[in-house]
Formats: structure tokens, sequence, C-alpha cells
């Protein structure tokens, strides 16, 4: 107690001297106007966060690499968000403003970490921390990555000449008229977002693909839940924290997964125990890798080069059992195409050297018949 009172004394004796001042304010469609910034190692810091916006917003800076971590234990939170200001009781969490509400401004003081490295900062209001962040670099010779290959902010900011503090206008940068669509910044696919979607469990990914294409991935089980053709998905209802509120999927659904569960090993009809991994980007396509009774599966899914469809490409590298998929052949208007392997009624039955590496090509006889292009 007795250090961090001391500590909190030298703040306030220095006042504004040797103190590095950083202001941060909300853009329309839940971007911070400053989504990246320096400072040295135990400089002393002033952070001045006022929510210029119509919507709530908090602030939190975490230690390096666990921005999301933070970010899925405040949705964790449930109910008792509100009252947390949905900021989690987490060693990762280093410094935190409470839920502000629009045109309130609060301060945090605080000394640099000595350790240099990428301390991410990110709003943790329900749908807001999986695209409303940005990080301080830590390091004396005040660097940073090239802005259009720089991991750490926006995946649409990198070409952002606004992003960077004390390099532009601050007033300018918070007036910036944003693009009026269904998303907070300009998109290209594939991309995907970590989102609350209908019919999935809470750990639902969206992803947008080429061709007009998504699709729905859900982590909490691991499969496939359903794909559509379109728009992607309005997340207004989501981003404003609404409660209890879905993306809405803009477009048609053309394929839903209704198996009990599509991949089998060993025997067909039991069900395995999944366990998620994660993913990793292959050409900005997510590849998802999860465990099917210990056994390694990772999933690729692609649009068709026709826009038809999806590809589907699977890697079980340690198969060492038969390996089945699960199809609704009698209740989808899909056609599916195997790689390798036979089918068995509505199961494709793939030998453990099969099951390596394959493809499913999904074709939707809707889409194929649809006038529009």
């Amino acid at each position: 107690m007795l250090f961090f009172f001391l500590q909190a004394m030298q703040l306030m004796a220095q006042g504004n001297d040797g103190v590095t001042e950083v202001t941060l304010k909300v853009m329309p469609g839940l971007q911070f106007d400053v989504v990246r910034f320096t400072v040295k190692p135990g400089a002393l810091v002033k952070l001045s966060f006022t929510n210029t916006d119509d919507m709530s917003h908090n602030l939190l800076i975490t230690k390096p690499g666990k921005r999301l971590a933070v970010v899925n234990a405040a949705l964790q939170l449930e109910e008792k968000g509100p009252a947390m200001n949905y900021i989690p009781k987490s060693s990762d969490v280093l410094w935190s403003v409470p839920i502000l509400s629009p045109e309130q401004t609060k301060s945090l003081s605080f000394k640099a970490p000595l350790q240099a490295g990428a301390y991410p900062y990110v709003c943790t209001y329900p749908g807001h921390g999986f695209v409303m962040y940005g990080v301080m670099y830590v390091n004396a010779e005040g660097k940073m990555p090239e802005l259009k290959n720089d991991p750490n902010i926006p995946p649409a900011r990198q070409e952002d000449k606004l992003a960077d503090a004390g390099k532009h206008d601050m007033h300018h940068a918070h007036q910036q008229e944003m693009p009026k669509a269904d998303h907070p910044y300009a998109t290209v696919p594939p991309y995907l977002y970590r989102i609350f979607m209908e019919d999935a469990s809470p750990a639902a990914i969206a992803v947008s693909l080429p061709q007009n294409l998504s699709y729905c991935w859900d982590a909490g089980v691991c499969r496939l839940r359903y794909a559509w053709k379109g728009g992607f998905v309005d997340n207004t209802a989501l981003w404003k924290g609404h409660a209890d509120a879905t993306a809405k999927i803009i477009g048609t659904i053309f394929y839903r997964d209704k198996t009990t569960y599509p991949l089998r090993v060993g025997d067909p009809d039991a069900i395995p125990v999944t366990e998620y991994k994660g993913y990793r980007l292959v050409e900005k396509y997510p590849e998802f890798h999860y465990t099917l009774n210990g056994i390694d599966v990772y999933e690729l899914i692609l649009p068709k080069e026709d826009g038809k469809g999806l590809v589907r490409k699977f890697r079980i590298p340690d198969a060492n059992k038969e390996v089945w998929f699960a199809a609704n052949l009698h209740d989808e208007a899909v056609t599916y195409e195997a790689s390798a392997g036979n089918w068995d009624h509505e199961k494709l039955r793939l030998n453990p050297q099969q099951a390596r590496e394959f493809t499913l090509i999904m074709t939707s006889y809707p889409l194929v018949y649809s006038r529009k292009k």
C-alpha cells in the first residue's frame, strides 16, 4: 500500500512536467480516432478518453496479446456486466476507464510498463471489442510498425492516414465521415467477426467471402452452422449494446446443417467430443482448428468460383480410423462432390489415408437456378 501511495504522490508532484499526454475520442462506427501511439518504458502517461459517440463505451489497456481474452472474459460477465462496467477481474487488465455515457470524459494517469511491447487498448462493451481497439507501443526508440503492416490495429485502419497520434488534426479525425454501410469501416472479403448469431452458440464466427457469400461457423461446437448469399451482417443492435441482440443476416440462407454432427471418427453413429483450438489465416481465409475425440481437424471454407456454393477443405493429418461425413442429402437443396471416399447412404466414408486431406464441394440448387447473378 505504501508503494502505491508514494507512486501516486510522485505522479501528482510531477504534474505535466515530463508527462506524455494522449487524447482519445470515438469516431462514428465503433472506432477510436487514434488507434496507436508510443510511450517510453517507465514514462508517466496521462490518457484522456472522451466518449464523442451516441452510445456507451469503456476503455481497457491489457497485457500484450491479451485483448481477445479480455474481450471474451467481458462477454462472460453476462448479467453482471453493467455493474462491473464490463471490466472483468483479470490480471490481464492493466488499467481501465469505466463505462462513459455520450460526451463524458475521464482520464487515466499511470506509469508505462518497463517491459517493451505492444499493449492493446479496447472497448469491451458487448459487441464492441472485436472491432474497437488500438495499441500502445512501449519502447525507448518511439518506433511503430509500418501502418499498412501493423497487426495490432483493425485491418481497415492500416490504410488510414488519421490513425497515428500526434501526426494530424484530432478534431478533423473525429469529424471524418465514415462510410454509411452495415460495417464501421470499408471491408473487402474475406474477413470475419466474432459476434452473436442466431441459431448458434455465443462463440459464433461470421465470415464474409467473395462472390457475396457468407457463413456462420460455431466455435462453441466446432461446426459450420449455415451459409447465405447476398450481403453480410448488420451488427447495429449489438454495437448499440441492446440486450440479447444478435447480428442480422443480410441475404438468403441457402444451406443449413441439420445433422446431429457432420464429422464422425471410427463409429459413424457416435457423436464425437469436440474442442476448439482457434484458427489461422490462409490468404486471409480462416482455417479452423479443432479436435474430434482428441484428433486434430483443420477446416478451410472457400467460395465456389461461380458463387453458387462453398468449397470445404478438410485436413486430419493424424487420422488412424475411418472418418465419416454426414449430410442431409434428402433435406437440402445442395449437391456434394467429394475428392475422396464413397457415399454410404447419407454419409461419406473415408479411410484414414483419404481422411488426411479431402475436399467437399457444395453446390446450391437455388443459387444455380436463381435469375440473380
